[in-house]
């Protein structure tokens, strides 16, 4: 049954030039979306799973697309999925603000909050300190990522909040700055001893790392490079001997005594403090990135979106 708010917009809604579509079809469409999966989207709507699949089924028919993948568990969006998600999600977490998620009259619990970021940040420094809002009966789906995929999907409506590694362009997000991430140079105790500590790679700079292998996160080397580029003044030139596309793998393996890296201070403050890993040079002015939390424009439609970014907002003091 079409909902009446469905007659403001013409008993629908325009997309892609096509006959106006049920409101309702697009509600439980954005809900699969977000959900990635029928079930899940069934109990996030209050409908059985096969209403939710005939839904979807409809909806497809519709508009002549396939817009999910079946898989093992849950689905994938097909590539117009992203498409249709971007241009609905404004106007309907708009709408909702006034109706509720599933129109007018329901009286349903809020729906998880969808945060991504980046995976090291997210476990050591956002995932500790979620107590507090679960014992507020907030719900979160989380889901680390790199921040150019995640702000695409943020914008299409699958995220509600991005931690984010660097400001986006335009003004179809909101960013607010989060935290400093502080870069350090650091190996085991045995490798920075044998190579004569601080006080030889402030002397010498890069030429003390002569010999010793480099640990690090990818083959490009972005986060060394940028260290070599700031702080010693002059490109780098030399490949990695280990890489692995997470930065407590790396940070393991230069525990382990398998070389140097460059790691962001958070994620090995304590493993300094502990002596288990040891600063190589303290400079003056060490690298920085500036991280930044993000969502899209106005009010949403779920008043736990509002707690979380507060409550990050809150905690990012302490990180």
């Amino acid at each position: 049954m079409r909902n009446r708010e469905t007659n403001d917009l013409g008993g629908g809604t325009q997309v892609g030039g096509a006959a106006a579509l049920d409101l309702n079809l697009l509600r439980t469409f954005l809900a699969v979306y977000r959900t990635g999966s029928f079930t899940a989207a069934a109990r996030l709507l209050g409908l059985s799973q096969p209403t939710v699949t005939t839904q979807v089924r409809a909806l497809e028919r519709q508009l002549g697309r396939e817009l999910f993948e079946r898989q093992a568990r849950g689905v994938s969006p097909a590539p117009y999925a992203d498409q249709l998600a971007s241009r609905i999600v404004e106007p309907l977490d708009s709408l909702a603000t006034i109706t509720g998620p599933g129109g007018a009259g329901q009286d349903r619990p809020p729906e998880p909050v969808h945060l991504a970021g980046p995976n090291e940040l997210l476990t050591r420094c956002v995932l500790p300190g979620l107590a507090s809002l679960v014992d507020k009966g907030v719900r979160l789906r989380i889901t680390p990522g790199m921040t150019e995929p995640l702000l695409d999907e943020l914008r299409a409506g699958r995220y509600d909040l991005v931690i984010a590694t660097f400001r986006p362009r335009g003004r179809a997000l909101a960013a607010t700055p989060l935290t400093d991430e502080e870069f350090v140079l650091v190996a085991s105790p045995a490798w920075a001893e044998r190579i004569g500590g601080t006080a030889r790679v402030a002397a010498d700079g890069p030429a003390a790392l002569h010999g010793v292998p480099l640990v690090a996160y990818a083959e490009d080397l972005p986060i060394v490079r940028r260290y070599w580029r700031h702080v010693f003044g002059r490109r780098l030139v030399r490949q990695a001997a280990v890489t692995m596309p997470d930065l407590h793998a790396v940070k393991a393996a230069v525990v382990g005594g398998t070389g140097f890296t460059v790691l962001p201070r958070y994620l090995c403050a304590a493993d300094l403090a502990a002596g288990t890993l040891a600063l190589l040079h303290d400079p003056d002015d060490p690298p920085i990135n500036p991280g930044f939390l993000v969502q899209r424009p106005g009010a949403s439609a779920n008043p736990h979106v509002a707690l979380v970014r507060d409550h990050l907002l809150e905690e990012a003091r302490k990180w």
